[in-house]
This record gives structure tokens, sequence and C-alpha cells, in this order.
């Protein structure tokens, strides 16, 4: 092999020649990430973007949830830049496609161009390139999603290092997002399908371990209770805010005072059509009646997380309705206002409500100034034009539709099908966690938008494996050979 520097030079030529129709691709929706950027600086926002930034500025463990995308946030303070923190976020998108085309042509032998379409998702749906430039972890989330199924995929013969490397992986995916830990779960399920031998999977999940149980310590050092938050029990109380009736339930008001001051008032058929309306609006939840800043304290969840778990118990077919609904809201074509006119549109480019930083209450200070004590000025969005409207018509048209997201899992499960004596292969991995992103807010708290995009280029993941073994008519290269059977013997 020649190793001078024209010889290095003509194999990056050669390499950028081989994948040319990715680099395209991939230079296009960095091209698009640079246009949001001018038309949107320094960053956009959501709700939940002013208490990620709290926390950054006065580190304690929140309530409501983990601090993974808090701590990205604290490094990258004494920068005091917002279109810093947005600019990592668009990487992580890049990252997020190098990586399912990589997986997809070095693992699986997925030519270029269907590696390329695998990617198209990630690189050029309008919803994930503004969801990168919103203050929010899911950008990170994604791409902590998508490294642990590629590292999990690309090794057929995992050894323990390689292991730990995938707990530790999962541990600060569960800490940037709490539904990142029931992945641990699927991926342990998985190697033990696959007979990857108990060595590396004892390193992960001792890997994984260990950092959430530091922070849980801290949470309880802190909130007085051993968890990662003190609001699942209140958002599985939301989920059956629809529904829930205490005459069903058979409720003692006697002696079960703590679950009957839950009950909501107003009969199911006449109550709003979003759970959301039930836990965040004061004038509608009846949690607002143990007093402000109560909701989400040890007791409360403790007692909102009773009260969900009976009427689930007591009322099973109308949770099982609910659920079912909101997941195959999922697959509609188009995008209908839900939960409610302002969260719907503050995904979208053309929005009013990120152009003044509220001044909402903080922890010790207000949303407006904990933001500009983070940038060291005006934070804001500022809409800046040509860009802004380029990227506001762009959305108005290239996006994923909800359909095709559908088409893709029942692709993904036609590999998962036509495998069933391998258990699915490794298609098996992505589409459960695609299927199970999608389910999981749909069962424990309410449909979102947002909450699809982690999904999307999971389930791309799984049909492009699958739609591999059918263009090869057999196994993939990876899959000639049983993990048992590569493994060597010490493992």
């Amino acid at each position: 092999m020649d190793s001078s520097p024209v010889g290095r030079w003509r194999r990056a030529i050669a390499l950028l020649r081989r994948h040319r129709v990715f680099a395209v691709a991939l230079a296009a929706g960095a091209v698009l990430r640079v246009v949001t950027m001018l038309g949107f600086g320094p960053a956009m926002w959501f709700n939940d973007s002013y208490d990620y930034v709290s926390v950054a500025l006065r580190l304690r463990p929140h309530p409501i949830r983990p601090d993974g995308y808090s701590f990205w946030l604290l490094i990258l303070k004494p920068f005091h830049s917002f279109a810093l923190v947005v600019f990592t976020q668009h990487l992580m998108g890049l990252a997020t496609a190098v990586l399912i085309y990589a997986l997809l042509t070095r693992k699986f032998g997925v030519p270029a161009w269907g590696a390329t379409l695998a990617t198209v998702p990630v690189l050029f749906d309008a919803y994930e390139i503004q969801l990168e430039q919103l203050i929010m972890s899911d950008t990170m989330f994604i791409l902590l999603v998508v490294g642990v199924v590629t590292l999990v995929l690309w090794h057929r013969a995992m050894s323990w290092k390689a292991g730990a490397a995938v707990g530790l992986l999962l541990a600060v995916t569960a800490l940037t997002r709490s539904i990142g830990l029931p992945i641990l779960a699927l991926v342990v399920v998985y190697l033990l399908i696959k007979r990857a031998g108990w060595r590396p999977i004892v390193a992960m999940v001792a890997a994984c371990a260990l950092p959430v149980v530091a922070y849980m310590g801290w949470f309880k050092a802190v909130n007085g209770q051993f968890a990662m938050t003190n609001s699942d029990g209140v958002i599985l109380y939301m989920r059956t805010s629809l529904f829930a009736d205490c005459h069903k339930m058979h409720l003692d008001q006697r002696r079960e005072l703590e679950l009957a001051l839950m009950c909501i008032n107003t009969p199911p058929s006449q109550r709003a059509h979003y759970a959301q309306a039930y836990l965040w609006w004061d004038d509608q939840n009846q949690l607002h009646v143990f007093g402000s800043g109560m909701k989400f304290t040890p007791e409360i969840n403790a007692n909102a997380s009773a009260f969900a778990k009976r009427a689930i118990l007591s009322q099973p077919g109308d949770y099982l309705a609910a659920v079912t609904k909101d997941f195959f809201r999922a697959f509609h074509w188009g995008r209908p206002q839900f939960p409610d006119p302002k969260t719907y549109l503050q995904y979208e480019f053309g929005n009013e409500y990120t152009r003044k930083i509220p001044k909402w209450s903080s922890y010790h200070s207000s949303t407006d100034r904990d933001a500009e004590a983070y940038e060291n000025g005006p934070a804001a969005t500022h809409v800046v034009s040509p860009w802004s409207d380029i990227m506001i018509g762009y959305q108005k048209v290239v996006r994923l539709p909800g359909i095709v997201l559908g088409l893709l899992l029942l692709v993904g499960l036609y590999g998962v099908v036509v495998r069933w004596r391998t258990l699915g292969g490794p298609v098996l991995l992505p589409w459960l966690a695609a299927a199970g992103l999608i389910l999981a807010p749909a069962a424990t708290a309410e449909f979102d938008y947002r909450y699809l995009l982690p999904a999307a280029p999971l389930a791309c993941l799984a049909a492009a494996i699958a739609l591999g073994r059918i263009r090869r008519g057999g196994h993939a290269p990876e899959e000639r050979v049983p993990a048992v059977e590569a493994a060597p013997a010490a493992e």
C-alpha cells in the first residue's frame, strides 16, 4: 500500500467516489442546517427548554426529568452561546445519519444508494431539523439510541469491553430521557436470544447501573426518594385522566381520601380531548388542589401512581382504547393539531412563541433571566429573512408522513417474521426499539409529534436490513455465522 501523501490522497478520492451519493446527501443536509441557524438564531425554544437551562445554571436533580441534557448545557456554559448548543445538536443529527450509513454498508452489505435512502428522514425531515434547533434533549437522545443499536449490531461476537461500552451509552441515554432505561432490558433480551455469552451482558448491566444508581442516590439526597424523577406516577395519572371514572374504580372516600381527592368530577364524555390539560392547566387538572409547586413531590407522585394503576385495572378496556388511539395516531398522513395548538405550533418554524422568552417563575429566578444569564445577552429567537422564509416553506413540503413511518415498520416486521428461525435476526433490535419508542408514550403519557422522531431512524434501519436480505436472496454477510460459534472460547 502506498503510504505517501499522494497515495493517501488517491485513497481518499477513491473513498469519496465510492460513497459520493451519501456525501452529497450529507452535504445537502448540512446546508439546510446552516440555513436554519441563520434564520432562527441563536436557538428556538419549547416549554421544557427553560428547565434544562435552569438546571445547567443551578445544578440539582430535577424532579420532572433526568439531567443528562442539562449536563451537556453545563459543559457548554462557559461559551455563553445557545448558537453553539444548537450547532452541536445539528452535528448530532448528521452523526446519526453517518452511523446508519456506516452500519448498513459495512456490516449488512446494503448498497450505497440504499443506505443513503435510509438516512433521508434524519438528514432532510424538516421537523428533525427544527428539533435540532430547539433547546431540547431529543436530538442527543436520538444519537445515543442509534449509537447503542449500531454498537450492538456492529459486533457479531461481543466482548465484555464492548458490552461495557454499550452499558455506558445506555446509562447516558437513560439520564438524557428516562424512557432510555427500558432499552437496556431490550438489549439484554436481544443478546440472550443471540447467545452472546454472560460476560458482555453482565459488563453492560454493570456499566449502565453504576451511573444510574449514583444519579438516583443524588436524587434521594436532594428530593427524598431513590428514583430518577418524581414525575412517573403523575404522568401516568395524566394518561388515565381522560377515562378514569371513580365510580367504576370503587374508591372508599373515607379510607382512600388521598386517591379520592384526585378524582376528576367532569364526566369522561365531557372532558378535554387531550390529557395534558389535566396535568399542566390549573383550571382543569385536579392536582392543583394540593398547592402550588406540589405536583411533583414524592407523596403526590406515589398517590398519582396508585390512582392511575387503580384506574387501569378497573377500566382495562378504556385504557387499551386510549393507548391504541394514540399509537395509531402516529401513522396519519397529515399532521393534525395535537395535543393543543400551542404545543403543535412550537414544532413549526413559523411560530411566534419563541420570539419572546416568557417570564415564568423558575428555581430561584425566572425563565427569561435564566436564558439571558446563560447567553450573557438576549436569548429570544431572531427570525432573519430570507433564511427563515426558506425553512418555513421547506417545512410545508418536506417531512416524513406518519403513514410512511408505518410502512417502514411493516417492512421491518416482515424482516423479523421471515427470520423466525433466528428469532428475527439483526432486524429484531432496531424494529423493537422503533415500535417501543412509539408505543411507550402512548401507554404511559400521551401522543406527541416529537416522540416519533427517535423512532424514525430505527425504523429505517430495520427496513433497510430486511430489504437487503430480499435483494441478496439470503442472509447478509454478518448473519451467516451465529454469534455463539464466532465467539472466542473464553466468552
